[in-house]
């Protein structure tokens, strides 16, 4: 004997649509206080202190992002 059995998934509700955008929005700004904070902390180092980490000054951005967006 065979069964069948269908499934609708449910339209997101009200606030469900407000909470996803919301939630997004809130992910987009802690990576960006930790690109900022990590641009700021690493620009305040000396070249002698980035070299010690093997960083030179142009990577400074890069590794900001790396550290805020993984990429």
């Amino acid at each position: 004997m065979a069964y069948v059995t269908t499934q609708r998934a449910a339209a997101p509700s009200f606030f469900e649509a407000l909470a996803n955008p919301m939630a997004s929005l809130r992910l987009a700004l802690q990576r960006r206080r930790v690109y900022d904070q990590t641009l700021r902390e690493l620009a305040a180092l000396s070249d002698r202190d980035l070299a010690d980490l093997g960083l030179h000054r142009s990577l400074i951005r890069s590794v900001a992002r790396e550290a805020a967006y993984g990429k």
